[in-house]
């Protein structure tokens, strides 16, 4: 399991929860000593035009340093995905989240939306054609399903249950990779108070067991929501160890 990671994702760039300070470094704590470490390059904006119109990515660009670390958040999720299409499964730690930006709008925190930009570039390359995204986050990514609602070769699911996702995956049998939006606000000590830390393992287990079995081990995962910087970290190493117990 590799880490997507840049310093940049350190530095406080807007004033909402998902940018406050020390939120990334109470994860990168936890996972360092434990899994490898790469780093991405800034995605280019014919990355974003593959999910995005001119338009949207003229506004995010009128931001400033939203901007450039939104760039590095969708280079991040795209090196996660080339990772994983060769077989090695990665987790982007990047920030900002993404799954709220649609075409041509974006909100919750969200300016670009990193997973729908790598899962769309891997489709352009073809190297994958079918997509499993499995959404844990305590909110439905609305931009994720909006941008996929007529490419049926995409399904998207958002998590109400573990149970849920075992359904979910078992119809996608086929898929060629699976992509999580890992939020972990849906954690007890977090916005959603339903789910344990030992939870996040057992989705990471489910994950890593169906891409394994079906789809040569394809899948990755990039950070989304959380915000209780208490147990975050935890929470993240705990989907991880998951995904390596399969």
């Amino acid at each position: 399991m590799k880490v997507v990671f840049h310093e940049i994702f350190r530095g406080v760039y807007d004033y909402d929860p998902a940018a406050a300070k020390g939120r990334i470094d109470c994860i990168y704590d936890e996972l360092e000593g434990f899994f490898e470490f790469i780093e991405p390059v800034p995605a280019v904006e014919s990355d974003l035009l593959l999910v995005h119109e001119q338009s949207h990515v003229d506004y995010v660009k009128s931001k400033g340093i939203i901007y450039e670390v939104a760039l590095f958040a969708a280079g991040g999720a795209i090196l996660a995905a080339e990772s994983a299409v060769r077989g090695e499964p990665a987790f982007a730690l990047i920030r900002p989240p993404g799954h709220h930006a649609g075409r041509n709008s974006s909100w919750g925190f969200c300016w670009f939306n990193n997973i729908a930009i790598a899962v769309a570039r891997q489709r352009r390359l073809g190297t994958v054609k079918k997509v499993a995204i499995a959404d844990i986050d305590l909110h439905f990514g609305d931009g994720t399903s909006n941008i996929f609602q007529d490419t049926p070769d995409v399904s998207y699911y958002h998590l109400y249950n573990i149970d849920g996702l075992e359904q979910f995956l078992a119809i996608n049998q086929d898929c060629d990779l699976v992509a999580v939006s890992a939020g972990f606000d849906m954690h007890v000590e977090d916005w959603g108070f339903i789910l344990s830390t030992q939870d996040y393992t057992t989705i990471g287990k489910i994950v890593a067991n169906h891409a394994r079995k079906y789809c040569g081990g394809r899948f990755f995962a990039v950070l989304e929501g959380g915000y209780n910087q208490r147990v975050l970290g935890k929470n993240v190493k705990a989907l991880l160890d998951g995904f390596a117990l399969s």
